[in-house]
């Protein structure tokens, strides 16, 4: 895969991006306990940072990759992109409309079934009725379910529940698309099929961001990738030279 040298319109900017969470010092086990400690002015918290300092740049057309450790912080920073989140400090712009598939099934109800679910999820998406109505024959054929599109979703088998949320981030064209772990369930087929969207989105000048911990699908697909180590960003380069860095610092 060549990497383009030039890239126009920048989609995605991060100014000294920061999130911090509060978390109490000690394990509660039910809620009436937690509540009669803060009456008793008894609950400690500290400063988490899942993330500081991030500065980044991304472009129309980039294809580009985080990796690291789990609760290195990837996944936040990608929320804040979807809008998910807000950054305690710092300032996030985002150009364009974002199809965010940042965990298997987000946005579904375990007790409706998946045709509700195909409309509830594209109403969080920020489709109409109507438009749902158009887009719902092409998003079943795609996820390859109309035997179980009537079913309630806890019957659904976690690569199905994955199928149906590619299906239904992905029938129109972002402007980002944001993928996290979730080509990493279901089916060698479908797996092809969803990595050919991929593909598509990213020749009609997509921004693509991809999470995962497949250092081969990574360096297949991204232009440039990101380490992100302990919420910081300790490196950013081009995949073919991150990867085997960062497969060399974990053996």
């Amino acid at each position: 895969m060549s990497l383009p040298t030039v890239f126009e319109d920048e989609t995605i900017s991060m100014e000294n991006v920061g999130v911090r969470y509060r978390v109490a010092n000690q394990r509660i086990a039910t809620f009436k306990e937690y509540m009669i400690r803060r009456i008793q002015g008894k609950i400690q918290n500290r400063d988490f940072w899942a993330l500081r300092g991030i500065n980044l740049s991304i472009h129309r057309g980039d294809t580009f990759g985080f990796i690291g450790h789990n609760g290195a912080g990837k996944s936040t920073l990608l929320k804040l992109v979807a809008r998910v989140l807000k950054p305690t400090e710092g300032r996030v712009v985002v150009r364009g409309r974002v199809a965010p598939l940042l965990e298997i099934g987000a946005g579904f109800h375990n007790e409706l079934t998946g045709r509700e679910n195909v409309f509830l999820n594209g109403a969080l998406l920020g489709f109409s009725r109507h438009e749902m109505d158009e887009k719902f024959d092409r998003i079943v054929e795609f996820a390859e379910l109309w035997d179980f599109i009537d079913a309630p979703m806890r019957t659904y088998s976690t690569g199905m529940w994955a199928r149906l949320g590619f299906a239904v981030a992905t029938d129109s064209q972002p402007d980002v698309l944001i993928v996290d772990e979730v080509m990493a369930v279901g089916d060698q087929a479908f797996l092809h099929k969803s990595y050919n969207r991929i593909m598509e989105f990213r020749d009609n000048g997509a921004t693509i961001l991809i999470v995962s911990h497949s250092m081969q699908l990574v360096e297949q697909l991204c232009h440039r990738v990101a380490w992100i180590d302990h919420g910081n960003l300790r490196c950013l380069d081009e995949a073919s030279k991150i990867i085997p860095e960062y497969l060399e610092h974990y053996k």
